[in-house]
């Protein structure tokens, strides 16, 4: 495991969200994150009792909103997820699994990602894309 920042560490354990599906934000610096899944039987609905897809497509998300928020600049406003999608290369069974998020580019008002999922034998099950929206801050605003 990586280091967290502090404030970001509070972020991610101030969202029920997270909580609820079992995460924990493991690494956290400027252009890269990695959140793991501990599975639970809520989690392990997806066919053949692997880990449901959409546990795994929030994963994507919630891995890429670390990775940036680990890289804002001063005036970069969040602005909200634009586009997100994932590809699932085979099932996530087991007790972990690892979303690991990079930045791949950064500009004033759109930051493109790319997230590996994979499960505890560190096999990659699944590869996300996503483009984040930012806004800048008005100068003296």
């Amino acid at each position: 495991m990586g280091a967290v920042p502090p404030h970001l560490a509070e972020r991610f354990a101030a969202t029920e969200l997270h909580r609820l599906l079992g995460l924990e934000l493991t690494e956290a610096r400027p252009g890269f994150a990695s959140i793991a899944l501990r599975t639970s039987p809520a989690t392990l609905s997806g066919v053949g009792g692997a880990v449901h897809g959409g546990v795994l497509a929030a994963m994507v998300d919630i891995a890429m909103l670390f990775a940036l928020q680990a890289s804002l600049e001063p005036g970069d406003i969040p602005n909200g997820t634009a586009d997100l999608g994932i590809t699932y290369l085979r099932p996530v069974h087991g007790a972990r699994a690892t979303a690991e998020a990079a930045i791949v580019r950064k500009g004033r008002t759109m930051v493109y990602a790319e997230v590996s999922i994979f499960d505890e034998r560190r096999t990659l099950c699944a590869r996300g894309r996503t483009i984040y929206a930012l806004r800048r801050e008005p100068p003296g605003g």
